[in-house]
């Protein structure tokens, strides 16, 4: 390939982090952009040039990736730097405080002062203790700190020393009844024994006696649906990919868990990263896969620390690699992917563009994945949650899987507790637990405070009303109530909270994180935006303008992005009597 690069050379330390690159191909154009964004702290052009002459890419296409992932510099800045979430649940419990903490002691946000800057930024991924900032230094090795709860003091503290370690293991409030959770808190989670001992494996085993047929046919008959908010049958999936005579078949394990709000698989990967091995094991040898990915969000440092460790040690002792656990002739191994920051990453179609070496955008559909998916080739695309239902329906079959939960929905499901609420976490509950039900297990709101609202299904969710509690937590009374669980959001509002910015700051997400593939969803979530800044600055009447900009995104986008990205909004304004 002739390449046409500009004229600008990379440093000895952008070079020594492409090196290991040499050889490799588009699909490694994300790994190397990390490599040189974690070594220098930004990407050069001398360092893109070098990127594109190592893994032939046309420059324009290496500069549209690079640029389209906010965890990327492509200017100069300092090699450290501290992102604070301002989104929804850190938004209502202070994060503008540290915000301006932050600009009196450290400088204006995107300056840099004393070898430091600091950045507003979309959801991290810690809920359940905001509000949170993301600590990262630029080195070799970087490194990379998960701050939550974060006060001003503690992030200016944060933005003038080296990290001092890798966050805070995740807390459950339960105790009793919990089958996906059972081991968080309990094994340790780097120790592949102490994962068997506690049953680890034994789900694998049965699946190699029992073969891949019968593997799919016992999890479509517990009903396992998809939990990462469309509910797909998680059997039929299996079973549509396996059928494919094209080959090779991939597997995905989708670990981009960018909706607002949402924890819960950050908190399975940190607390029993095995449990995620063993399910994607058994996945692949079901579908005839072997090579899988995790695709893991970037922000996410303690995770990536122990599923790195869990799949290096599966590999050592024989569960990973060929002939895994003796299996003759069963291959399978895993490599993870990070993200780099751009929610529409979580889309299964963004993701196999992301993996390839392209820009994160939805594909049209169909050719549907399970046809012409990862690589152009036969893939199943699950999130983490989905995958760790596996195990557990192979140990205890899919008939007692059955019983937990409602005919529709079956099986435990997990919700991610945040906002004004006493106990903010992860809870495991069994699908037809009311609302009121999950909402007491948490405490409820802050003694003193009455209910305002609850956000169910994150920014893509829809509100609910304090008369309405008695809602059955499943997939069909859901849809019936005309709402959503999506990924598991309950994020919960007191009557101190400020309706009105909440919802321009649920705006401003989805006009940041559009792809801008489609007009629809380009133009129509900055018209949302700017039609709720109206509304608050002035108060004028634009409910019918956002009810036609919304129903245009929602009928006419490409992916669920601008679907969904009016939800929330219409919701407030039918339920709660919002933006009048």
């Amino acid at each position: 390939m002739d390449l046409k690069l500009l004229d600008a050379i990379a440093s000895h330390e952008e070079r020594e982090a492409v090196a290991g690159f040499a050889g490799g191909g588009r699909d490694r154009l994300l790994p190397a952009l990390h490599a040189v964004n974690d070594r220098v702290g930004w990407i050069s052009q001398g360092a893109l040039n070098l990127i594109c002459e190592t893994l032939h890419v046309p420059p324009a296409d290496a500069y549209g990736v690079a640029s389209f992932y906010s965890l990327f510099a492509l200017e100069e800045r300092p090699e450290r730097v501290v992102h604070v979430c301002t989104d929804l649940a850190c938004r209502i419990n202070g994060a503008e405080t540290v915000c301006d903490v932050l600009t009196e002691h450290v400088g204006a946000a995107g300056k840099a002062r004393g070898g430091v800057t600091w950045l507003r930024s979309p959801c991290l991924g810690v809920c359940e203790r905001a509000p949170a900032a993301l600590t990262f230094q630029a080195g070799d090795p970087a490194t990379a700190e998960l701050l939550a709860p974060a006060t001003g003091a503690s992030a200016v503290l944060a933005a003038s020393r080296a990290p001092a370690g890798e966050g805070t293991p995740p807390v459950l409030h339960q105790k009793d009844g919990l089958r996906l959770l059972r081991r968080v808190g309990v094994v340790d989670p780097s120790s592949l024994d102490d994962y068997r001992a506690a049953g680890g494996y034994a789900a694998l085993r049965n699946a190699l006696r029992m073969g891949q047929a019968a593997v799919i046919r016992e999890v479509t008959d517990a009903g396992l649906l998809g939990r990462g908010g469309a509910a797909f049958p998680t059997g039929r999936k299996w079973a549509a990919t396996a059928a494919q005579p094209a080959g090779p078949h991939y597997l995905v394990c989708n670990a981009d868990e960018s909706e607002p709000g949402t924890f819960k698989d950050r908190v399975l990967l940190e607390g029993d990263p095995f449990a995620l091995v063993e399910a994607m094991t058994i996945a692949a040898f079901a579908i005839g896969a072997r090579q899988g990915y995790v695709y893991l969000r970037g922000e996410y440092p303690r995770a990536l620390r122990l599923l790195r460790n869990a799949l290096a040690v599966a590999r050592e002792r024989g569960f990973l690699g060929v002939d895994v656990m003796g299996h003759p002739g069963f291959t399978f191994d895993i490599e993870i992917r990070r993200g780099a920051g751009a929610y529409i990453c979580g889309e299964e179609t963004a993701i196999f563009n992301s993996i390839e070496g392209f820009r994160g955008e939805p594909r049209t559909k169909p050719p549907f994945p399970v046809e012409q998916g990862l690589f152009g080739k036969p893939t199943v695309v699950n999130n983490v949650e989905t995958l760790v239902n596996v195990p557990l329906i192979l140990t205890e079959g899919a008939a007692a899987y059955r019983a937990i939960g409602t005919e529709a929905s079956a099986g435990p499901k997990l919700f991610c507790l945040c906002g004004n609420v006493e106990r903010p976490g992860v809870y495991e509950v069994p699908f037809g637990t009311t609302l009121r039900e999950l909402l007491a297990l948490a405490g409820g709101v802050p003694e003193g405070r009455s209910l305002r609202a609850v956000l169910l299904g994150g920014a893509a969710g829809g509100f609910v009303r304090p008369d309405e509690l008695d809602l059955p937590l499943t997939f069909e009374d859901a849809r019936a109530a005309k709402t959503t669980l999506g990924s598991g959001v309950v994020l919960v509002l007191d009557d101190l909270a400020d309706l009105g910015g909440f919802l321009l700051r649920i705006a401003e997400f989805f006009r940041d994180e559009s792809c801008g593939q489609c007009v629809p969803c380009r133009i129509g979530t900055v018209r949302q935006e700017e039609a709720i800044r109206r509304v608050l600055a002035s108060g004028t009447e634009e409910r019918p303008l956002l009810r036609e900009v919304g129903g245009v995104m929602r009928d006419s986008s490409i992916c669920g992005l601008g679907q969904t990205a009016w939800n929330a909004i219409e919701s407030a304004i039918d339920r709660l009597g919002a933006l009048k």
